[in-house]
């Protein structure tokens, strides 16, 4: 695998958002950029503006050593690069695609039997924000390939280097969205809870969010609550197990009588119900995570 600089060639498979995203912001770091996509036409704007357009997936891993990923899954990437496997000896794929840390070691294990690196990332911005101030992107895989990379890959976003177990870029990555897609989740929720009641949603969402961008610091900038957990400490001073499960109940109650969906504040009572039947009804709320981590 030939070294890289700001200059090196990219190719780009899968042009959705965040795919286009990418390659834009490459192209304007002054990267030859090479695309391909499944529908031809997605590509029309990055080749107007002066990346060449392959006419096949072979002509895509021709055209780069540096490829870069950004499918809906790994099988995606399976579909598309299993038929020229013969091509990718010397070749440093690296896959932005979403899916399970064990499908990121699986793949390069795949990768690795046709004599090519393998990468993953996690980008952890949405497609607008791709190459600007703020964004950044989680990796693992063989740090040697990765810092030889590195240049090419930081223009789409901070490079946050987590080690070289292949999986561990889509585990944080997942877990990242786990605590987003949750919040968003909730978010909806309530405005539904309190919609039902006749109230119009912009009466109530800009204090939400509030409440959002506080958490912040009720638990502080995560260090200590790290050391808690890790510890298993779980000092009841304030918010006990007891006392949040008793909310948790009145959310799932007036819930349930607004006619909106339960699934979510189920859920969440279901962890305080497990925590206090544990023994650990006076401790912190933190001691949820005693029962979310042992699955029961």
């Amino acid at each position: 695998m030939s070294a890289t600089n700001d200059l090196a060639p990219v190719t780009v498979i899968g042009l959705g958002p965040m795919g286009r995203a990418m390659a834009a912001a490459l192209m304007r770091a002054g990267h030859p950029v090479t695309v391909w996509n499944r529908t031809p036409g997605r590509a029309d704007g990055l080749v107007a503006q002066g990346a060449t357009r392959a006419a096949s997936p072979a002509a895509a891993v021709a055209g780069s050593d540096l490829i870069v990923l950004s499918l809906t899954d790994y099988p995606a990437m399976h579909d598309i690069l299993g038929p020229v496997v013969g091509l990718l000896a010397g070749k440093v794929l690296v896959n932005l695609s979403s899916d399970t840390p064990d499908a990121s070691r699986q793949a390069a294990e795949w990768a690795g039997k046709h004599g090519a690196a393998f990468v993953t990332g996690g980008v952890m911005v949405p497609a607008p924000a791709v190459g600007g101030p703020g964004a950044y992107v989680f990796y693992s895989g063989p740090q040697d390939v990765f810092a030889l990379h590195e240049p090419a890959l930081k223009v789409i976003g901070e490079p946050k280097y987590l080690g070289a177990d292949p999986g561990l870029a889509q585990l944080f990555y997942q877990a990242h969205l786990d605590v987003f897609l949750t919040a968003l989740s909730s978010l909806l929720h309530a405005t539904a809870l309190v919609t039902a009641a006749g109230v119009p949603a912009a009466e109530f969402l800009p204090g939400a969010l509030d409440t959002l961008t506080g958490i912040p610091a009720m638990i502080g900038d995560g260090l200590e609550l790290a050391r808690e957990l890790e510890a298993g400490e779980h000092p009841g001073d304030l918010s006990t197990a007891l006392m949040m499960g008793a909310t948790a109940d009145h959310i799932l109650r007036t819930s349930t009588q607004a006619g909106v969906d339960i699934e979510l504040p189920t859920a969440v009572k279901s962890h305080y119900d497990r925590t206090i039947a544990a023994g650990h009804g006076t401790k912190n709320w933190t001691a949820l995570y005693e029962v979310i981590k042992a699955g029961r």
